[in-house]
């Protein structure tokens, strides 16, 4: 599907979509007691991780593919317009302080600009010049990856920042939620969650932003424990920026380590408070600078550098 201009063109492609079909049993929703909205709301809800299951051989091959390429240095950058766009912003926002990743490493790009997290940008979904525009101002290169984020799956925004960066030889994945997309088509890796007609018409805030949330989880997450960030499933790259995180950090040492209070407090200062770091020197029984080295040369992977301090 390709957008176009003329309102009766785009009103017949929008009801072709199965995001925006009208649901005529629902049409006396507003009429309904409120405790039986909600049921409604949480019924329909609970059906979107089905649709995502089904999607999971294609999930999982695109982040093998982004974390090959992030393992060369290259970087997960999310494009999308709208509710889209906040998604792949907050997923971003949140690698740092989880996997104390640089914040340049993954990126959220949405249409207009960080204002439009708040405010609507009009007109800035509707530019493939503007999705050109601020990828070449990220300087892509071929070990990053683009992800197009779009409920519609017919968005230019998000379809001209796969086709841009393909161009330049990028990996691409195109995220949506209707079949035969012309951003799942654009690229590489395409993803299409259909999670079926909303209960609000056309609000794709609602189960298609649940779908898109949980797989960029996905994406992200996977990559991360894929990239060596994590030690089982402890964050053991988590950022310690505050006081909750300080006590975090601690408890991962423990069930990492089972030392004591005293042991991983020693553990810590000896490694400038890297989590990851001082679990090493407590299980491989090395000084901080030896850890250090231990994991630069096994590229971050604990286990890997547990396994070279044993040799």
């Amino acid at each position: 599907m390709t957008s176009t201009s003329n309102p009766r063109e785009l009103r017949a492609e929008l009801e072709s979509l199965t995001t925006e079909a009208f649901r005529p049993e629902l049409a006396d929703i507003d009429q309904l007691p409120t405790l039986d909205i909600a049921r409604l709301m949480n019924g329909e809800d609970a059906t979107v991780p089905a649709s995502v299951v089904e999607r999971l051989p294609e999930i999982a091959a695109a982040i093998d593919a982004v974390a090959e390429r992030m393992a060369r240095g290259g970087r997960l950058i999310y494009a999308g317009a709208g509710t889209p766009g906040r998604l792949g912003v907050l997923d971003a926002s949140e690698c740092p302080p989880t996997f104390n990743t640089d914040p340049e490493q993954v990126v959220g790009l949405i249409a207009g600009g960080p204002g439009a997290m708040i405010t609507s940008v009009e007109g800035a979904e509707d530019s493939a010049e503007l999705a050109r525009s601020d990828l070449d101002a990220l300087r892509l290169i071929a070990a990053d990856t683009v992800v197009g984020i779009s409920a519609s799956g017919r968005t230019p925004y998000a379809i001209a920042a796969v086709e841009h960066a393909r161009g330049l030889g990028a990996l691409t994945i195109g995220l949506a939620c209707n079949a035969d997309s012309a951003l799942a088509a654009a690229a590489e890796h395409g993803i299409e969650v259909v999670v079926g007609p909303e209960l609000l018409t056309g609000s794709t805030r609602l189960k298609a932003g649940t779908a898109q949330k949980l797989v960029l989880n996905m994406l992200s997450t996977i990559t991360m424990i894929r990239l060596g960030k994590t030690y089982g499933n402890l964050m053991v790259d988590v950022r310690a920026s505050n006081e909750k995180l300080r006590a975090r950090s601690r408890r991962i040492v423990a069930l990492a380590t089972g030392a004591s209070d005293e042991e991983i407090e020693r553990a810590l200062s000896a490694t400038d408070g890297e989590v990851k770091n001082a679990i090493l020197a407590l299980l491989a029984d090395v000084d901080g600078p030896t850890a250090a080295r231990l994991l630069d040369d096994s590229d971050g992977h604990l286990r890997a550098a547990l396994a070279a301090a044993a040799r």
